[in-house]
């Protein structure tokens, strides 16, 4: 058991912070900007909502973050009331904020110069993923921190891996995101083609699904995107603020990545039609 923190009452990070006291046995105190949310945690986990980031950081072993972007990500964990300003030597932050690599580089270093270990460890898998504590968390860091950390991150995660030092989880990530989108673009063409042709897009989907043409998006999203169905999951607004983070980071590494530049494209047609809390699945919206 450990003491932990947990900074970020959002969507993802109220089950993650419940799966640590519930499933983890950790002693978990919370802290939200809206501090009515972390209010709620406390009420529903029996655990202790801290009104600053720096006050949920004192005394942990370790403070988790799951934030919006960058700037959210620096305003909690960076100056006199961030958690870094709370963190006693030898505690670890994980950030499991979906942010740049460069972020994470700067926290490594501003952790490392307080004896204070550091984790990028974004994560994927959607609300869902954290309400069943099934996701998947793509580290970055010192393996001597993440081996410390790896079996508390274990309440929430079904598969977690350190793939290489600070910045590497977040670049992990990026792959990620650019996979997902040509993905669903892909998807979102063939269920309408279904559609056009005259045939049954749900059982279309049932027999393709179990051949080459299998995918995550497709397991679950085939039935809400032939429904029309988008209220829920992973918003438009976040997947292009991600798309944005590996556009950056392409520009430094001279990655080509022409898809995902079509497809944020056709996200942004998606948000000007009233779609920006959307699912990333409403891309089908389009061929409509």
């Amino acid at each position: 058991m450990a003491n932990v923190a947990f900074l970020g009452m959002g969507v993802m990070g109220f089950p993650m912070a419940g799966h640590l006291k519930v499933k983890g046995g950790h002693e978990v105190t919370v802290y939200n900007r809206t501090a009515a949310k972390a209010q709620a945690w406390a009420a529903k986990f029996g655990g202790r909502a801290a009104a600053t980031p720096r006050e949920a950081a004192q005394g942990q072993d370790f403070v988790f973050v799951c934030v919006g972007n960058d700037d959210d990500l620096r305003q909690v964990t960076l100056g006199a009331g961030g958690a870094l300003a709370g963190m006693s030597r030898g505690a670890a932050l994980v950030d499991h904020t979906t942010a740049s690599a460069d972020a994470a580089r700067e926290l490594a270093g501003e952790a490392e110069k307080l004896g204070i270990g550091f984790i990028d460890a974004p994560v994927s898998g959607g609300q869902a993923g954290a309400e069943n504590g099934a996701l998947t968390v793509m580290c970055g860091g010192d393996a001597a921190v993440y081996a410390r950390a790896e079996p508390v991150i274990a309440a929430y995660a079904r598969m977690c891996r350190l793939m290489g030092p600070a910045g590497s989880g977040q670049l992990t990530k990026m792959v990620n995101q650019i996979c997902i989108a040509g993905l669903v673009q892909a998807l979102s063409e063939g269920i309408r083609f279904a559609q056009r042709a005259g045939l049954d897009a749900e059982a279309v989907i049932e027999v393709i699904s179990k051949g080459a043409a299998q995918s995550w998006q497709m397991e679950n999203r085939y039935k809400t995107m032939n429904a029309g169905k988008f209220d829920f999951g992973f918003a438009v607004d976040w997947m292009r603020k991600d798309l944005g983070i590996c556009f950056d980071e392409a520009a430094r590494n001279g990655a080509q990545l022409p898809v995902a530049e079509m497809v944020d494209r056709f996200y942004a047609e998606v948000q000007s039609a009233g779609g920006a809390r959307w699912d990333t699945s409403s891309l089908i919206s389009r061929l409509k």
